[in-house]
């Protein structure tokens, strides 16, 4: 049995989905917080099952008699996220679960200054150390979040950021199919693997792909950090979101995001979606 946490999110839902084309459908059980949420699942012969990483209990029922289990990573930044990592591996530890696969990001590390991706190196010592057998996704950072990321350059003509550097922008469609594989293969793959587009640009490089498909010129424009977050505010956003925002840009400029790896694109069999996609779509999503 294969069991996929998180299901009625995007990206752990489409795992699910493209897991259902590669094998029988009652050999696949989604485990969510709410039931109700994933109706869809149960109408096409998939075992839902209640799982919440807050509720050891539900974890122990849900993951009984899983040979491999995908954990989607938690994002909710008022909780003790590592902690409910930490639960959830215990569960599959205790349920006797075969091999743990677990969705983590490109550049997890302790000293990056985006967040997520420290709260994600903590879950792959977590795993380490755990016991069981283990596959960490890391992937490409979402090519999608270019879309609020970048801020109105259509309009203004300029992409006005607090630092550059490169991004492997992959696309979570891309992630989620991958996902699915590399649950429905027999290939073992042992602790972290890199799941990434095939380039990494730097926002400068996306100013001029943008030039490029507009017919004019756009601009990438670095300002001051402190100035970025104020102008981040002063459009509404709150203080911790501009500064968890700030985090991205500074772990790009560091370098956490730029490796890039030929394991998705061999996995699915095809080129990885572009991110010149995403900027061609750029105010129309």
């Amino acid at each position: 049995m294969i069991v996929v946490t998180g299901a009625t999110g995007a990206l752990n839902g489409a795992t699910a989905q493209h897991l259902s084309s590669l094998v029988a459908t009652t050999d696949i059980a989604v485990a969510v917080r709410d039931v109700d949420k994933a109706s869809g699942f149960a109408d096409r012969g998939i075992d839902v099952l209640h799982g919440d990483y807050a509720e050891p209990a539900s974890l122990a029922a849900a993951f009984d008699g899983a040979h491999r289990l995908l954990l989607v990573s938690s994002n909710d930044p008022s909780r003790d996220t590592v902690g409910l990592h930490r639960t959830a591996i215990e569960a599959a530890a205790a349920a006797g679960v075969e091999r743990v696969y677990y969705t983590s990001h490109q550049g997890a590390s302790h000293d990056s200054p985006f967040v997520p991706c420290r709260v994600h190196a903590a879950t792959e010592d977590l795993l380490a150390d755990s016991g069981l057998a283990w596959t960490s996704l890391r992937n490409g950072f979402y090519a999608h979040t270019l879309e609020w990321l970048l801020g109105p350059w259509r309009e203004t003509g300029t992409m006005v950021i607090p630092a550059d550097g490169p991004v492997s922008w992959t696309a979570r469609a891309d992630s989620a199919e991958v996902a699915a594989v590399v649950l429905a293969s027999d290939a073992t793959y042992d602790g972290p693997i890199t799941i990434t587009a095939g380039t990494a640009p730097t926002v400068e490089d996306l100013a001029a792909m943008a030039t490029d498909l507009v017919g004019r010129r756009v601009e990438s424009v670095v300002v001051d950090p402190d100035r970025w977050v104020a102008d981040r505010m002063a459009d509404g956003m709150p203080a911790g979101a501009a500064r968890f925002t700030l985090g991205i840009f500074e772990a790009a400029n560091g370098g956490f995001f730029a490796g890039t790896d030929p394991l998705l694109t061999q996995l699915l069999g095809r080129d990885p979606r572009p991110v010149r996609e995403v900027l061609a779509h750029h105010g129309t999503m």
